[in-house]
This record gives C-alpha cells, structure tokens and sequence, in this order.
C-alpha cells in the first residue's frame, strides 16, 4: 500500500530551516497550528486569487482538521510554489512535482516582516508537524472545565474534547453510560490514530494480511495453519521494534486503552502492543484478533468476554474487516455473536473473502454465492454487503487456477480496498464526529432510561419485588420510554446486555431526570457542533 511520503521529508535541509521560521511567524497564537485566520493572512502575501488558495487549503488539510500543522504548512507552501509556476492546482500536483528541486514560494514583504519580529522576543516552541496539547490535557485534568475559553479552540478535535468536558460527560457521569456502554473518554481517545481491526476465524490471513500492507513482519507476529495468533495484538507506530504486554499499554495516559481494564487482567495478559518504524503506522494502527473458534466448548474455555472486547474495539475502529477464505464459510456460533456485537458499526463493516486463487474460477463463483448467503442470515439487512475479492499476502496471485481475467479482477479489487484503506486518514476527523454524535445520542437515552426505572420504583415498601419486575419486563419498559420521548428504536441499546449490567445495581439509588442535562446536550447537538464545523471549515469558503 502506497502512503505518500510527508512534505517534510521531500524537502530539502535548507528549505525546511525558512519553512519552520515561516510557520512561527504565521502561528499567531504560538500553539504549534497554523488556523484559518493565520493561514488567510499569510497565504495572502502569495498574491494568489481566493479561489486558487481554497484550492491550496483543501489539499494540505486533507484530513479536515481545520488547521495545519508543521507538515501541511510545507505542503501548503510547495503548491503555492508550484502554482506560482504557473502549474494547476489539484490534488495531484505534489505526487509529480519534483519536491527536491522546489524552492520557496515568493511571499511579498515577508522579509520585512520577520525583521521586524526578529527584534521582539521569540517564540520558544519549534513546530514538529505536532499539534501541542497541554491545554487540551488541562481540559481533562482541571476541576473546573467552564474556565476554558472559546480562543483555546484551535481545530475541531479540540472543541469535541471542550463539548464533551462541559455538555456530554456530566450526563454520562450522572446516569453511569460509563458502567452500561462505554466507558468516560480520555484525552487519548480523541488524539488516537484511525485504527483498523481484523476479525476472522483462525487462518483466514489476519496477520498476512497487516504483514502484506506493512511489506515486513510485526514484533509477535506467528503466522500458521493451525489458530497461531491467540491474543489482540495492536499494531502500532513506535521509534523502535518492541512488544508491550497488556497491563502496561492499559495503564498509560497517552494510549487510548485504558477503557480495556474493565475486562480484567484475564483478557489484559491476552492483550500487547506492538510497536514499530513504518510509514503506514503513522497513519494507521491495525488490531490483529485471536481466531474465532467454532462450538460451545471453545467459548467456554475463554477466560475473558471475547463478544465484549470485540464490540469495544469495534466502537474505536474507523474500518472493520472480516475475513473469509473459500475453505471456512462457515459462520460459528461464537462468529454470530461477534458480528451481532459489531451492530451499531455497519457503516465500518469490509468483507474480505482472501485466498481466492486457492480455486478456480467456476468454484469461485459458487463460494461468492455462498458466502453471501451465510451472511444474509447472520447480518439480518436487505442491502447486500460489499465482499472484495482477492488474495492478500506477498505471493503471486495464482494464474493457473483462476486465469488471466480472475488475476484481473483480483488487481482491481485489491485496488478498491486499498483505496478504502488510504481514505481512512482523510475521513478520521469526520469519524470522530460521527461517532462522537452517536455516543451523545446514545447517552441521552440512556439518561432517559435509567430516569424512567427510577421513576417506576416505589417510595418506600417493596423496592426488591419492583426492581425485579422491571428487570423482568425491560422491553416493555424501553418501549413506554420510546413512546413518551419519541425516540427511535433503533437506537436503543441491547436488551439483554442491559439488562444483565442493571442486575448488579440497586434502581432505587439512580438520578431522577434532570433537564437541565438533557437540554444542554440537545444545544451541542443543534448549535454548538455545527458552530464548531462552520468555525473551521476551509476559510476560504
């Protein structure tokens, strides 16, 4: 999988020097990001049109962040440059342009300018190409979150991180979301890198196929016929090659896998990190998964809740790949409830039906067909799910079996998956907005449903007899609340998990309904965030 390299590193020593002088001239708050008022004041002593420098904006922020660090400024200014030329501007135009042989763009009166700066005080931070977040971890750590002021907002991550600390958590903490669905977030859940996450029974090319994007091995990495992999393995970006076992990664703060100690250290001595150099990491983290094991008996022999960390996952991954090879269509009983916990992350959902070349091409038509089928039945939807075909490790497809137009069609798919693959850094940031709305949906139902229980209990005789009635008939009490809100059903959380975390807990004892919660998170759905994307969309618009 081709990543393109990063602007910084296609630019020549000397370049680089005036770029990082640039960047603190133009970084008016000294915060290590370049914002849209920074970069309409800057960009503007280019002397290109508006329209050539919104161009110029929605190239370099690919990923919609709503400001640029050290890394997009550089590639900001090389295709200044290379428009100044008199070249076109598109998303193209870096990928062919010789990087090394650019010089700086002209900017009229910055000489001028940084002299007269030189002779203040200058700033202390270099820009890295990472945007510091000491004010964002204050946001976490602070007891009073309302002193934050609207100016320390600098990109859109930033402001979900200020929602969620004055509007969003205090709902959660109130009603426990954090004991029923997910638990509180972090710092590092929003600075996270897209994560990708593998699911398949044993020997379906899991790891193969990690080991095939990354072109090399992974520390920990067994690959084999027989179930080899028998933990999740995080693949992540580190400055050298090394495995971290799971008690350790769960327990520090700039990881976000603090949420996994929930599963106890029977799941965590089943759980490491494994970090490495690689361009890809930087974009992307990968989860490798244990095989999943087919009959009741190998369910039982887990130590820990496979289905719950397997939903965990899915709720921070941006993409979900299960993979099937022509030889286990078969969907296991344990396989079933991994793919119902997945519900809620359809739109994350990639089927990969990998070794293909292992038949030919009549059998591989009547494998699609089968495999299709065994998923209409377990994925309970009416529109048919995007299967890519192909076989995904370093050999070469085998043309003997499935011929010179299944070598074709596998290229092509395999072009359409990485390409779904490259999109990921681009859509993070829409990621962590989508997902972020749906988690203050889902905690407003939940508010609303806890409050409900609440109500239901009896001031003062018979509190044990009512609590188990509840418990008891829960679906019809969802429904009373769907019906009194005007909710939808679909967003209703699972009745059975529900009820099995209700058990453990005295009703009697939960917060009545409190307006004031609910209305302030309303406002951020209705006005705040869409305040938030108009603030930061491209300043050029």
């Amino acid at each position: 999988m081709e990543i393109l390299p990063t602007a910084v590193g296609s630019c020549p020593k000397e370049n680089v020097k005036i770029y990082q002088e640039w960047f603190r001239y133009a970084d008016s708050d000294d915060d290590g990001r370049i914002t849209g008022n920074d970069a309409t004041k800057f960009f503007a002593l280019s002397k290109l049109t508006r329209s050539e420098l919104k161009q110029v904006w929605a190239i370099a922020d690919t990923k919609r962040q709503g400001f640029l660090g050290f890394s997009e400024f550089v590639t900001a200014m090389q295709i200044i440059s290379l428009a100044q030329q008199g070249q076109e501007i598109s998303p193209d135009v870096i990928a062919a342009g010789e990087l090394d042989k650019l010089s700086p763009p002209s900017m009229e009166g910055l000489d001028a300018a940084l002299i007269k700066k030189a002779k203040r005080s200058p700033k202390k931070n270099e820009p890295d190409g990472t945007p510091q977040q000491s004010q964002s971890v204050q946001w976490f750590s602070s007891k009073s979150s309302k002193k934050v002021s609207l100016s320390s907002v600098t990109s859109i991550i930033d402001g979900l991180k200020k929602l969620y600390i004055e509007k969003l958590k205090p709902l959660e903490a109130t009603y426990r979301f954090n004991d029923f669905v997910s638990p509180l977030l972090t710092n590092s859940d929003f600075d996270a890198r897209p994560m990708v996450m593998l699911l398949g029974q044993y020997s379906t090319g899991k790891t193969t196929f990690i080991k095939h994007l990354l072109r090399s091995s992974y520390p920990g990495a067994h690959i084999g016929p027989e179930p080899t992999t028998d933990r999740f393995v995080v693949v992540m970006a580190g400055p050298d090659e090394r495995s971290i076992p799971g008690n350790t990664i769960a327990v520090q703060a700039d990881m976000p896998f603090s949420g996994l100690t929930s599963f106890g250290t029977a799941f965590l001595s089943k759980f490491e990190c494994s970090q490495m150099p690689n361009p890809l990491l930087e974009h992307i983290t990968f989860v490798d998964t244990p095989g999943v094991l087919s009959g009741e008996k190998q369910r039982t022999q887990r130590s820990y809740d496979f289905t719950g960390v397997t939903s965990w996952f899915a709720a921070k991954c941006d993409l979900i790949f299960l993979l099937f090879d022509p030889h286990k269509l078969d969907i296991s009983d344990e396989f079933k409830r991994v793919i119902g916990s997945l519900r809620g992350h359809d739109d994350k959902i990639r089927v990969v039906l990998n070794k293909a070349d292992q038949v030919d091409t009549q059998q591989l038509m009547r494998v699609y067909g089968a495999l299709m089928w065994s998923l209409g039945k377990v994925l309970n939807t009416p529109e048919v799910m995007r299967v890519y075909i192909g076989s995904f490790n370093d050999k070469p497809v085998n043309e003997a079996a499935v011929g010179p137009l299944g070598k074709d069609l596998f290229e092509r798919e395999q072009d359409d998956l990485l390409s779904d693959l490259k999109d990921i850094p681009k859509k993070a940031c829409d990621r962590r907005i989508n997902e972020f709305v749906k988690r203050a949906r889902a905690a407003k139902i939940h508010a609303y449903i806890i409050s409900h229980l609440k109500k239901e209990m009896p001031a003062m005789m018979g509190k044990a007899k009512a609590q188990q009635r509840l418990i008891d008939n829960l679906e019809d009490e969802f429904a009373k609340v769907q019906r009194e809100f005007h909710l939808p059903a679909g967003d209703f959380p699972n009745v059975d998990h529900f009820r099995e975390v209700l058990s453990g807990y005295s009703i009697d004892r939960f917060e009545k309904l409190k307006p004031k919660l609910i209305q302030n998170v309303d406002d951020m759905l209705g006005y705040d965030i869409p305040e938030l994307l108009r603030n930061f969309r491209n300043p050029y618009d």
